[in-house]
């Protein structure tokens, strides 16, 4: 059995909670035992996304014209980053619009040009990425096609009107914001009416990403993970200035035990000057008492 890779836990990707491993040794007798609490590593795809602040920018060259797509790449980091990944590895490069419908979307993504291949950039189908704030709403939008729940790939479609019942269906990551006269050209192309498919060939012949927030991020984490590792060192540089040399001497000894820093002639000269105070003052007599019946107060 292979044992999985232990993460790396460092200030940037240490969770708040434990790994439970000591609990788990202590109520199981297959486990190793543990003794010590260690943080648990955060995904390094969730702590990447936490640095995406920005939206992607990229370019479709389709041999109808050019559609400019801003991505959400803040709010749907996962989809965009598949989105970007496949682009810049030319994934996308000469496949087909293998679908367009009048008045509702266009989609593609799919190189085998059939709507039942593509894969995603890490070779699995990923999540979907609902927000409250994103709907199928105007035209232009971007979102992914998929066969059912947290099944994206490659496959996008673009609407050519507003559809809010495909909220919470599909995720959506990206919005037209140049060439909409190229999808007005891309809509007039007419289409099977049994197969929906383009009777004329609508296709991506390249792409450009302008802008890939990812790789700020990466580089955003390069750099605080250098800076926490220069201030681990410092300290460990300046414990060791400040410890004493190994052939200094420390204070001398007159005796073992409790006291053995202490002088004894220094307190035997301290006890010979102090004076003697007991002849000094004089011990007051105590009078007597009276006992009951001494009426001499009266």
């Amino acid at each position: 059995m292979k044992v999985p890779e232990k993460k790396k836990v460092d200030k940037l990707n240490a969770a708040h909670y434990s790994t439970g491993k000591v609990s788990a040794s202590f109520t199981s007798t297959a486990m190793v035992p543990e003794t010590t609490h260690e943080a648990a590593a955060i995904d390094e795809d969730v702590l990447r996304y936490q640095f995406v602040k920005k939206k992607g920018y990229v370019r479709l060259h389709t041999n109808r014209g050019d559609l400019n797509l801003e991505l959400h790449c803040d709010m749907t980091p996962r989809t965009c980053e598949n989105f970007i990944k496949l682009c810049k590895k030319q994934y996308y490069d000469g496949t087909i619009f293998h679908r367009s419908i009048r008045n509702f979307v266009i989609q593609g993504g799919d190189p085998t040009g059939t709507g039942t291949g593509g894969e995603s950039y890490w070779g699995k189908p990923f999540k979907d990425e609902f927000r409250p704030n994103l709907s199928h709403t105007g035209r232009g939008i971007l979102s992914m096609a998929n066969s059912g729940p947290n099944t994206n790939k490659s496959q996008f479609f673009i609407t050519f009107r507003s559809c809010a019942y495909l909220d919470k269906k599909h995720t959506i990551f990206g919005r037209v914001v140049g060439g909409f006269d190229t999808l007005t050209a891309m809509e007039n192309v007419e289409s099977d009416p049994k197969t929906d498919r383009p009777k004329e060939e609508i296709r991506i012949d390249s792409t450009t990403v302008f802008v890939d927030p990812y790789e700020e991020a990466d580089a955003q984490i390069a750099e605080e993970r250098k800076k926490t590792q220069l201030e681990v060192v410092a300290p460990e540089s300046t414990v060791k200035k400040s410890q004493p040399k190994s052939g200094s001497q420390g204070p001398p000894t007159y005796r073992q035990g409790v006291g053995k820093y202490i002088n004894p002639a220094a307190t035997k000269r301290v006890a010979e000057e102090e004076p003697s105070t007991s002849a000094a003052v004089p011990v007051a007599k105590k009078k007597p008492s009276r006992g009951f019946g001494d009426f001499s107060s009266w």
